[in-house]
């Protein structure tokens, strides 16, 4: 997911803008979501390696997260 796709929900989900100082944050928060979800995607994927999974396992782990 990038920043822009993350900044276009956050404004989706009501997050107003338009002072500069609260678009600066949108775009901190943003990335600060995009980082955590990439680490937790390669997590998901290292676990996946070591248990002697393939690729698919590790997509299949990624669309699982959040659905528990």
């Amino acid at each position: 997911m990038t920043q822009d796709e993350i900044i276009k929900m956050a404004r989706e989900a009501g997050f107003v803008v338009g002072e500069p100082w609260r678009e600066m944050l949108i775009e901190r928060f943003a990335q600060l979501v995009a980082q955590a979800e990439r680490e937790a995607c390669a997590d998901e994927c290292v676990e996946q390696a070591l248990k002697g999974g393939f690729a698919a396992d590790c997509a299949e782990a990624i669309r699982a997260r959040g659905q528990s």
